[in-house]
């Protein structure tokens, strides 16, 4: 699962390189030819919604989910065993939704792959949906398994949210 996720975050890197690369040459074309890319627009969506899913399982894997752990804190100092009690408690959830979305995008991914739907506006840019469906239930299946894995371990990494060594 750990190398799973750092694959996936790798390949979100460079998807953010390709970015990158795609917008410097739409205002290059712009600039310099007078002829915008042609479906720039699409592609950043396309691309921003795969950075996202691509480096999720990662990020949920370090523990560097946007949240706020203050309450954890404040109970790990006090009440270190209900604070583990917590964390398992909110790991848990968190897999179980992560898990609900895997499963509400696998029959869209199948949808998309059967019937070749795609976005964009014919004729001048189009492409398939497949691709970021499938980017979706790979990454939401990860996170719900790494979530179910701390969940049951108790472990969350806790030197990043100073709490004991032995729990959280």
């Amino acid at each position: 699962m750990v190398g799973l996720a750092q694959l996936a975050n790798a390949a979100g890197t460079l998807v953010v390189l390709g970015l990158v690369l795609l917008i410097n040459a739409d205002v290059l074309s712009r600039n310099l030819l007078n002829a915008p890319f042609r479906g720039a627009y699409e592609m950043v969506q396309f691309l921003m919604v795969m950075i996202v899913y691509l480096q999720l399982p990662d990020v949920v894997r370090i523990n560097r989910l946007t949240r706020s752990d203050g309450f954890l804190a404040i109970m790990a100092d006090r009440r270190p065993g209900i604070a583990r009690i917590f964390a398992r408690i909110i790991d848990s959830a968190s897999s179980i939704l992560m898990g609900l979305i895997a499963w509400a995008i696998w029959p869209e991914f199948l949808r998309s792959w059967s019937d070749g739907a795609y976005f964009g506006t014919p004729g001048i840019f189009t492409a398939p949906y497949w691709p970021i469906h499938l980017v979706i239930f790979f990454s939401a299946t990860l996170c719900a398994l790494i979530f179910a894995t701390k969940a049951i371990s108790g472990k969350r990494r806790p030197e990043l949210l100073h709490l004991e060594e032995s729990g959280t």
